[in-house]
């Protein structure tokens, strides 16, 4: 992540390894504000409040958890009891189920004295393959955005090549790249002529506060705007491409992601613009099929409808009451998109169809190992 000029990732061990450093999401557009986790009820409470979100990024700082908690007690117990907990943070990303029980089997059949290195190591492997495989992603969708721009009509060639995007995908939902932002950043440092528009993502608006914020810092010409805005551009041809992530993708295709992604799908598909999901195979459920009927839905405070949260005139973060004194609100966090409204899957191990046998031939399984 480059922050006026300075490289960043999202999560970092702390010197010395005995705790995990990473950005606080919550103080962002308006400070930025690193904090220390030293134990695995801070890594938790840090997963359930957002101060980390995005599915790859809640996964990795769950593997830190796990690490933290072996620090204090490496028993069989508080591996359990630890497991449970950061488990139950976050129901709807399977990145965080995935990671973890990467990290309990790895340590399960070792020493007790063994296990805090070893939970250690393999959060710090999982951090990495993340890293990789969202630059894999973006590689990928850097060659799709070139062959869409060059196929455009010879009147708009000269035009920027003009992305839509939805929630926040890039860098700080994962530990550095991003999924649906890595192309971006692949192709606006490739010198291609790009410009994004940025979803504001209500209730939290993550596109205004936090995808703004990347692509600012990055130098990507982009626009917020409010969520409703993008079935207009693309009634008007001012969308060339849809590009989303996902919290859970299931086996036949079917993508998670955040509430009001469904309604861009449907009016891409109505206006023939290609709409495309961004995802490494840590979001891969091939336990489900029906997304609709299975996934987990979320359901997050209803004062993040009721009320949003900004910075005052005299720099002061506040929340702000919206609505009513008494009016109540509903706040699903997430949406399923049907495989039959997705373009392609943008893979770190390339591009399928998003159907059961697209993943199948791509991944050559059908299960995570």
């Amino acid at each position: 992540m480059n922050i006026d000029g300075k490289a960043w990732r999202t999560i970092w061990l702390e010197e010395g390894g005995r705790s995990v450093g990473v950005i606080d999401q919550t103080q962002l557009p308006h400070q930025f504000k690193t904090k220390t986790l030293g134990t695995c009820a801070e890594a938790a409470a840090a997963i359930s409040t957002m101060v980390v979100r995005g599915a790859p990024l809640i996964g990795v700082t769950g593997a830190y958890g796990l690490m933290l908690a072996l620090q204090e007690d490496p028993s069989d117990t508080a591996l359990l009891s630890a497991f449970e907990l950061l488990n139950s943070t976050r129901p709807t990303a399977i990145n965080l189920r995935w990671a973890l029980e990467r990290v309990r089997n790895q340590v399960a059949t070792l020493p007790q004295h063994q296990r805090a290195a070893a939970a250690q190591a393999e959060a710090s492997v999982i951090a990495e393959e993340d890293v990789a495989m969202c630059e894999a992603i973006g590689n990928h969708g850097l060659a799709i955005f070139q062959k869409l721009a060059a196929a455009r009509p010879f009147e708009r060639l000269g035009m920027p090549f003009q992305v839509l995007t939805h929630c926040n995908a890039g860098w700080l939902a994962t530990v550095d790249w991003g999924t649906a932002l890595a192309p971006i950043y692949k192709a606006h440092r490739a010198g291609m002529d790009i410009h994004v528009w940025v979803d504001e993502t209500r209730p939290r608006n993550q596109g205004a506060a936090l995808t703004a914020f990347e692509l600012a810092k990055e130098g990507v010409p982009h626009t917020v705007i409010v969520d409703n805005a993008g079935g207009h551009l693309m009634q008007h041809g001012e969308v060339d491409a849809v590009i989303v992530g996902t919290d859970r993708t299931t086996s036949n295709g079917d993508v998670c992601n955040k509430i009001g992604t469904y309604l861009k799908a449907l009016a891409a598909f109505d206006n023939n613009v290609p709409f495309y999901v961004a995802l490494p195979a840590s979001t891969i459920d091939w336990t489900i099929a029906d997304g609709i009927a299975e996934i987990p839905i979320e359901a997050r405070s209803e004062m993040e409808v009721t009320h949003i949260q900004g910075v005052a005139a005299n720099a002061e973060i506040i929340n702000v009451q919206l609505t009513p004194t008494g009016s109540r609100g509903f706040n699903p966090a997430f949406d399923v998109t049907p495989a039959r409204l997705v373009t392609a899957l943008i893979t770190e191990k390339g591009v399928t169809a998003a159907s059961e046998a697209g993943l199948q031939e791509l991944y050559n399984t059908t299960k995570l190992n």
